[in-house]
């Protein structure tokens, strides 16, 4: 049932067929009143935010301060309201202006966990400069190692997972997807493998301790470093293995038998791409493999950059490319490509483990966090989970590998993964 102009206007925003409830703070109720996920708005500065900034960021605004309220499973109700997520047709906003007017378009204060707009971001220092690259990375990344033990479990694998089977649970996926990356490297007792945006060293560590290489893993999280280096210790693998606090363009070390870059690319910027694959070219030995994983476009014709509330609230310049973007300039730039998989669909099920974790947590990591901060982790990984379903985002591995001067590629004719 519905009734009251602001009811109206939110059943015309809900996904036909959807479940779920919108109750306003006027008494209006759209949808299921019986549905177990529900929306509540719960005061007109819920509507400031969403109107005064259409499509996601507005919608975030409201949840994140808390002036619009979920219950239930968060991504059944963002499903619900694709139409607002993805932006409303300008027949759809004409009609609710006239149905509204002008009333809820007010100022109204931007939550403190917001970074600043691309404008503002600039005054602070060139796109993906080492400082603000830094500053970007600390803010996502340094919340809490505690609160993140809350949301990955075990693994602290804050990347793609790889499903074997239908029933493997989160750390069989993220052992799996390290022992797949190990295998594309073909990674032997003794090699050297450079592993760039290391996060909290998961990588490193399986490959030191199931593979017998010696590893070095750098990330620009001084809170990562921390965690990965005091793990690195307590499995006894600090004579093979180490995390260090560094950018990945300061890596003295070179000849490398292998680099691994596992959700950094995104982080890199579109414009750097040919001097980030030249630099992973230099540190590599010839026959030396990349492996390449990182979220693409589902095409090279959309923008890279992020939308507004991925941009403001979870990755401060972040850039997306298509795949074919990726190989082109990994090509381009001293990489002869060998392999692509796509493992969207592993991605979606890694997010919903996540959301799950957070969940069961919840308590635990509103005190650790902040409900604010929980509430933009709920947000941002839930939404995702529905941008890989819906074929919005992929996650690409690329396999590249540096020739030799006589054209050996050290590969094998057909390569079996084994895993």
């Amino acid at each position: 049932m519905a009734h009251g102009e602001l009811g109206e206007v939110f059943g015309r925003l809900l996904t036909a067929g959807e479940h779920v409830a919108i109750t306003l703070y006027d008494g209006s109720v759209v949808g299921d009143p019986g549905s177990p996920h529900r929306i509540d708005v719960r005061s007109p500065t819920a509507l400031s935010y969403v109107f005064s900034a259409p499509g996601e960021l507005g919608l975030a605004r409201a949840y994140v301060t808390g002036h619009l309220d979920v219950h239930g499973d968060l991504y059944t109700v963002l499903r619900a309201l694709t139409a607002v997520i993805d932006g409303l047709s300008i027949a759809d906003k004409l009609w609710i202006m006239r149905r509204l007017g002008t009333r809820f378009l007010r100022s109204v204060p931007v939550p403190a966990e917001e970074a600043p707009g691309r404008v503002k971001r600039g005054l602070r220092g060139l796109r993906h400069s080492k400082s603000r690259d830094s500053a970007a990375i600390s803010q996502h990344y340094d919340v809490s190692n505690h609160f993140y033990e809350l949301v990955l479990g075990p693994s602290m694998a804050y990347t793609c997972a790889c499903y074997p089977e239908e029933d493997s649970t989160l750390e069989e996926a993220q052992f799996h997807k390290f022992d797949l990356v190990c295998r594309k490297l073909a990674l032997e007792p003794g090699m050297r493998l450079l592993d760039v945006g290391c996060g909290w060293g998961g990588m490193v560590a399986h490959a030191a301790e199931h593979y017998g290489v010696r590893a070095i893993g750098v990330t620009l999280s001084r809170e990562q470093a921390q965690w990965g280096q005091k793990n690195i210790v307590a499995r006894g693998l600090a004579d093979r293995a180490e995390v260090r606090h560094l950018d990945y363009r300061d890596v003295a070390e070179g000849g490398f038998d292998a680099v691994s870059s596992i959700g950094l690319t995104e982080h890199i910027g579109a414009r750097n791409l040919p001097s980030y694959f030249r630099f992973l070219h230099s540190k590599l030995r010839e026959g030396g493999r990349l492996l390449n994983h990182c979220i693409t476009r589902p095409t090279t014709r959309e923008p890279a950059h992020t939308g507004p509330f991925i941009d403001r609230y979870v990755f401060p310049d972040g850039e997306l490319e298509g795949v074919g973007t990726i190989i082109s300039a990994m090509q381009d730039h001293g990489f002869e490509v060998r392999h692509s998989e796509n493992l969207r669909e592993h991605y979606a099920r890694t997010l919903a483990a996540w959301c799950a974790n957070l969940d069961a947590n919840w308590s635990e990591a509103v005190q650790e966090a902040g409900v604010r901060r929980a509430r933009v982790w709920a947000l941002y990984m839930a939404a995702s989970r529905l941008g890989f379903e819906r074929h919005k985002i992929e996650l690409q591995q690329v396999l590249g590998v540096k020739v030799a001067a006589n054209g050996d590629a050290a590969m094998p004719l057909r390569p079996d993964w084994g895993v």
